[in-house]
């Protein structure tokens, strides 16, 4: 079953909460410490005010003495010894002594007033004030964040249930009777979503079916034309009286024919499912292998290039041949065809087929893009539509014969495939 979606809100809500958790706590922290220092210059303000009001009404009122607060009055013109050797150097107005004290000084013509304010138990009042309210927003953030976290899971498992079924449908044939038994807890928006998809599945289901009907239907009916091509170039170039002319251009009729066969039983391949494989036979590459050398003979007419042919231990493959034919004869047809003078050889092995030539080669950025569909390097060079390798490419990846290609502009090219678990044995 998918869980991406339900895994990301739950995340989702554990982040929500962290940043919930640091939001208070700073806030809490901050504030507890605002609080506290307000309360202590109030408390400090309070006593003075106090005391000011208490020596008006008697001159003899003394200053505040309790655990937490002490103060000391400097007469006018009394000496600095009658205040603590701390408190003498403080001008007026608010002081922090240490860690737990705190003074204020205040001055009036009946005298300088210095009251100090142990301040432990006012923070410690508020730091448990602090934790006893940290601790419940938290509790109660936890709970809203939990309690929001399981009704949106109890929303999303809906699609959770739609994303699993429809991960299992076929390609080829997608149900959609089995988004008929919707989840209770599916909205109204989980229904037109399951719809949508029904609806979807259909037109899939008839997709498939055209294109395999076509599929069929192309495979005979586009062969039938080249046939007939074929066999009446082959009658016409038998006849002795053709002129010399006629016969160069049956040629080229019959070359462009083969290489539209080739593109067509390539395509076809491709259109087919990949659960369908062409039909299956043991081959020997070499036999392959020859079969194509003799079709691209008539490409060398006129050209100074020697076709060499090297087994080194050519294996049988249990395997599509067509496929491999097609694949094969799309990497010769472009050696010899980019190919004006000297060597186009094709070398087999127990695990691979090398196709290398003295052709123009390429650089770095056409090799790069050499797979590419209608890629070409030079569109007016040596005709072809820029599909050949790409055709090749598609088929090495569908079954499992991965092509390489190395070339270096002005030298050559090598291209292998290599057979890749597909051996049968010589």
């Amino acid at each position: 079953m998918t869980q991406g979606l339900p895994r990301k809100i739950k995340f989702a809500f554990l982040l929500q909460a962290l940043i919930a958790s640091v939001a208070i706590t700073l806030g809490i922290v901050i504030a507890g410490w605002v609080v506290g220092e307000s309360l202590q210059r109030q408390r400090l303000e309070a006593e003075a005010v106090r005391f000011w009001d208490g020596r008006v009404r008697d001159p003899a009122y003394p200053p505040p003495r309790s655990s937490t607060v002490w103060g000391h009055l400097r007469a006018p013109g009394a000496p600095a010894a009658t205040v603590p050797t701390e408190l003498r150097a403080l001008a007026p107005g608010w002081h922090d002594l240490d860690s737990r004290r705190a003074a204020l000084v205040q001055q009036r013509p009946e005298g300088t007033l210095y009251l100090v304010l142990d301040h432990w138990v006012l923070n410690r009042t508020v730091l448990w004030m602090g934790l006893a309210s940290g601790v419940l927003s938290l509790l109660v953030t936890y709970f809203l964040t939990w309690l929001t976290y399981r009704t949106s899971k109890r929303l999303v498992a809906p699609v959770s249930w739609l994303a699993d079924v429809v991960s299992q449908w076929d390609p080829r044939g997608p149900d959609p009777h089995s988004l008929g038994n919707l989840p209770a807890e599916a909205g109204r928006e989980v229904h037109a979503l399951a719809a949508s998809l029904r609806g979807l599945a259909a037109r899939i289901g008839d997709f498939v079916q055209r294109e395999r009907e076509f599929t069929r239907d192309a495979s005979h009916e586009l062969r039938t034309p080249l046939t007939v091509i074929r066999v009446a170039t082959d009658l016409m170039m038998a006849d002795p009286e053709m002129p010399s002319r006629a016969v160069r251009s049956l040629a080229r009729v019959q070359r462009a024919g083969r290489d539209m066969e080739a593109v067509i039983d390539a395509f076809l391949i491709l259109a087919r499912e990949a659960a369908v494989e062409p039909q299956t036979e043991e081959f020997a590459v070499a036999d392959l292998v020859a079969e194509e050398i003799e079709r691209v003979q008539p490409l060398l007419v006129g050209k100074p290039i020697e076709l060499k042919v090297v087994d080194d231990g050519a294996p049988m493959l249990v395997a599509p041949p067509h496929v491999l034919r097609v694949m094969i004869g799309n990497l010769l047809s472009n050696a010899v065809r980019f190919t004006d003078r000297g060597v186009v050889e094709v070398r087999m092995r127990p695990d691979r087929i090398e196709i290398r030539d003295t052709g123009i080669g390429m650089s770095q950025e056409t090799l790069a893009r050499a797979f590419d569909p209608f890629y070409r390097a030079n569109v007016e060079a040596q005709g072809g539509k820029g599909m050949g390798l790409s055709i090749v490419r598609r088929l090495g990846e569908r079954f499992g014969w991965p092509v390489e290609l190395e070339s270096t502009l002005g030298v050559g090219t090598v291209a292998i495939i290599r057979f890749a678990g597909k051996a049968a044995g010589a």
